[in-house]
């Protein structure tokens, strides 16, 4: 059924102009500040606060919303939503978008995930700025359509072959949706890198309060454009913070776009020398800037004697367990990455020197777990909590877990 507000195309020269006449047949509950908003819908409306004005998705359980949301919300912008006819087509029409200069998203969950990751390795490699939404669901393969679950904490990492810088987000609340969209737009942009939004089926379908911004307050962060001279531009030059500014189109730079290892020049190289340098660069820009990308909660640490370490949905569920525990005389606490990748390292090496046991929660088989304990190094005891069956950890049982850990069950 069409969508009222969008013009579809009948080829590929018209696909290039899909943004509505009228904006007023499109959705106008965006400019009320305060509202009841699902977490996808509020993941669209971020996206667009953000200046994201291409989105193309194929439609998957649970993450639909966001793509019909944006369906309704990028024709007032004069933006331009496509459902394409595959995941890995949406994932190359974000690449080519954003290669052409505009802010571009699309969304998914976890079988369409797996099939964005060769697009997602070239974005990595060409530096591509994108964002990608990913709701949790359950599986392995099909899996669990409606179910949440957070089995992808380690795709969203590693999904790709090959070593690759990333960054991954993950919200716990539908204001945090919103909030979390916008700086995904903000690092990729700056970054010159993709950036995974994360969060699960709860999160995703969750309706909650949300007090958005006035209209027009949101800055625009922007990636670096080319300026001076065009003799002798070379796209992938060293720069002291280690992102590389981007030509715009028509601006007359010279450039050369490959998922070939490159040098500075954009054109495929083998030196030894030269890939040296690129990998160097492409994996150290990161490290270089982890004072925009480093984020995470911390609750009742300063004298925690347990702590647990949870995200998203299940971050929630163990903020109330440490309150239960602490009600029971353990001093327990969180810590929540709000970036998960890179995971905050500094901020839980820290948190050990006083703590005597971790625990981590989690709707997946271990997957958090592996990089706590690999922080942890026997050190402190890591206890783990797993549910695979497509229900989320209880703050009961949670709590039940802290209180063993420290001899009060």
């Amino acid at each position: 059924m069409a969508v009222p507000g969008l013009r579809y195309p009948g080829s590929a020269a018209n696909g290039r102009r899909l943004a509505c006449d009228k904006p007023e047949l499109v959705s106008r509950e965006v400019t009320r500040r305060s509202q009841n908003l699902q977490g996808n819908h509020a993941c669209a409306l971020g996206a667009v606060a953000a200046g994201c004005r291409f989105y193309a998705g194929y439609p998957i359980t649970p993450s639909s919303e966001v793509a019909e949301r944006m369906s309704l919300e990028l024709p007032r912008v004069d933006g331009v939503f496509i459902q394409m006819e595959d995941e890995i087509a949406s994932m190359g029409a974000v690449l080519g978008a954003s290669i052409g200069g505009v802010k571009a998203m699309t969304a998914t969950s976890g079988p369409g995930f797996s099939l964005k990751q060769e697009n997602l390795g070239y974005a990595a490699a060409a530096e591509i700025p994108c964002v990608v939404i990913n709701v949790m669901r359950g599986g392995p393969s099909t899996g669990l359509p409606t179910r949440p679950a957070q089995g992808d904490v380690m795709q969203a990492r590693w999904g790709t072959h090959g070593d690759h810088p990333v960054v991954v987000l993950a919200p716990a609340s539908v204001a945090e949706i919103y909030s979390e969209t916008i700086r995904a737009f903000e690092l990729s942009e700056s970054l010159r890198v993709p950036v995974v939004v994360l969060y699960d089926e709860v999160i995703g379908h969750l309706v909650e309060t949300v007090t958005l911004p006035e209209a027009g307050t949101v800055k625009s962060v922007e990636r670096k454009w080319a300026e001076g001279a065009r003799a002798g531009f070379r796209p992938y030059a060293q720069a002291p913070d280690g992102v590389p500014v981007m030509a715009r189109p028509g601006d007359g730079y010279r450039t050369h776009t490959t998922g070939l290892t490159h040098g500075e020049d954009g054109f495929p190289t083998q030196d030894p020398e030269e890939v040296a340098r690129f990998m160097e660069r492409l994996l150290g820009k990161l490290d270089k800037n982890r004072n925009l990308v480093d984020a995470y909660e911390s609750v009742a640490c300063d004298d925690a004697e347990v702590l647990v370490v949870a995200m998203g949905i299940t971050a929630r569920a163990a903020k109330r367990a440490v309150k239960l525990a602490r009600s029971r005389g353990v001093r327990a606490g969180l810590l929540r990455p709000i970036t998960l990748w890179p995971f905050p390292e500094a901020a839980l090496t820290s948190l050990l020197e006083h703590v005597g046991a971790v625990v981590v929660p989690e709707m997946n088989a271990g997957q958090l777990c592996l990089e706590v304990e690999r922080i942890c190094r026997r050190d402190v005891p890591v206890r783990r909590l797993n549910r695979v069956d497509g229900e989320p950890v209880s703050p009961e049982s949670s709590a039940e877990v802290l209180q063993e850990q420290v001899g009060h069950g």
